[in-house]
């Protein structure tokens, strides 16, 4: 499938229809699951938060009475035993720090004096911002100072969960490409089918298979096709019929010219018949190639080849000469090939008066058969042109030095039925190089 540039405003965008809806679908998915671990992490904060707030309400009165209740030497041990995550009591003064500045250490503190009765004097200070780390001290009934330090922090992740997220984002995008892998294969196959469709040209139709879709598409292009190649027929079967009935009048106008006394207006009239005769002849073998059979494929010495069609040329006089190239072997249909060689030939003969022909190897393994001739070339906005029927670059219509414009466009139609492609160039220096391209 060709790809096709994106617009200005989107050259962001993938190219293909199965990236883009990747893009999409990965985009989405990733931005769900992130929207849903982002509410479980609130979640775990929000109840982490009260967890603390209601262990602090339940074991600091029972902790603080129970420091009251022991000696100063008892209570440094059981200090590690009173010790929790996210708080734990210190037998010393508070550090120095500064004003309470969230509301989150206003509120532990306030729960802190609301759980002791408001029996003590608390004396809070922020020690760090980040990582919030805040102490409350107050003083034991002893006059021991005991300091009350508060780290909040969320619970530790299990080392597995990364791993998890990762796994989980890594499904999502497996089965977001493979959705859309499942959905566009029938697209794609769809298309290079349709791209492989020569209306000219016998071949299966679409397969109609997929969704219902895809389905209804195939349907319709094998509809389309039929009906264009039924049009193409039709017109080549008309052309035909119309070439080969001028052919009977045209021999018996030829007789009745040359049965008038020899002149100037006879030898005009013989030339008109002869360009008249030419034409008609040229349409018939138009018509004839549009369905030209193939015959048996055979192997075939490629080098070879284009020694013997160019002595065939030389055995009558013409200058065509066969360079010596790459050796090469093509499983292909000989007369075929023939025909389209000696179309190219004709062409260059009847510009320049002489031909070459070579034979060249391109990357990939395509084979490139080329016809080249010094003669006045083709204008570069023309050379596509020219591979159409009855095109032809002179505007006075002169059968001498244009021909009828079908000799490029046979070749043209016979080099697709062979899968090939036929370019053409302008030389440095002058002339023009034929190129017929085929796939080994």
């Amino acid at each position: 499938m060709s790809a096709i540039a994106p617009a200005n405003g989107r050259r962001w965008l993938p190219r293909t229809l199965g990236a883009r809806l990747v893009l999409i679908l990965a985009t989405g998915l990733l931005l769900a699951h992130a929207l849903s671990f982002a509410l479980l992490f609130y979640e775990r904060a929000v109840a982490t938060r009260s967890m603390m707030l209601t262990n602090l309400e339940q074991d600091i009165p029972l902790s603080v009475a129970l420091l009251e209740r022991l000696s100063p030497a008892e209570r440094q041990q059981w200090l590690p035993r009173l010790e929790r995550r996210t708080y734990r009591y210190l037998l010393r003064p508070a550090q120095p720090g500064t004003v309470l500045a969230s509301d989150r250490s206003r509120q532990v503190t306030g729960l802190i004096d609301a759980s002791l009765d408001h029996r003590y004097a608390l004396r809070p200070r922020a020690v760090s911002a980040s990582p919030e780390r805040y102490e409350v001290e107050l003083t034991l009934s002893d006059g021991q100072p005991l300091t009350i330090e508060v780290t909040p922090s969320l619970m530790p992740l299990a080392r597995w969960l990364p791993w998890v997220l990762a796994a989980q984002v890594a499904l999502l995008l497996a089965c977001a490409w493979l959705a859309v892998r499942l959905a566009t294969r029938p697209l794609v196959q769809l298309a290079d089918a349709a791209e492989r469709l020569d209306p000219a040209a016998p071949g299966t139709p679409l397969p109609q298979e997929g969704p219902s879709e895809v389905v209804k598409a195939a349907r319709a292009l094998n509809t389309l096709r039929a009906r264009v190649a039924a049009h193409v027929a039709e017109r080549m079967q008309i052309l035909a019929a119309i070439s080969h009935d001028l052919q009977t009048p045209i021999t018996r106008l030829r007789l009745r010219v040359e049965a008038m006394d020899e002149g100037p207006v006879q030898a005009r009239l013989l030339e008109d018949v002869a360009q008249l005769g030419q034409l008609v002849r040229e349409g018939v073998n138009y018509a004839r190639s549009a369905n030209v059979a193939m015959g048996p494929a055979v192997r075939l010495d490629l080098q070879a080849f284009l020694e013997s069609v160019a002595g065939d040329y030389q055995d009558v006089g013409k200058p065509v000469r066969c360079a010596q190239g790459a050796s090469a072997s093509l499983q292909t249909h000989p007369q075929v090939l023939r025909r389209v060689v000696q179309n190219l030939i004709d062409n260059a003969l009847a510009y320049a008066g002489s031909a070459e022909t070579a034979l060249r190897v391109e990357a990939g393994g395509r084979i490139r058969i080329e016809v080249l001739d010094r003669g006045p070339g083709i204008p570069d906005d023309q050379l596509e042109a020219v591979l159409q029927p009855f095109h032809r670059l002179e505007p006075s219509r002169c059968r001498a030095h244009g021909g009828t414009g079908l000799g490029l466009a046979i070749a043209q139609q016979l080099t697709q039925a062979l899968g090939g492609e036929l370019r053409l160039a302008n030389r440095e220096g002058g002339g023009l190089r034929a190129m017929l391209v085929l796939k080994a």
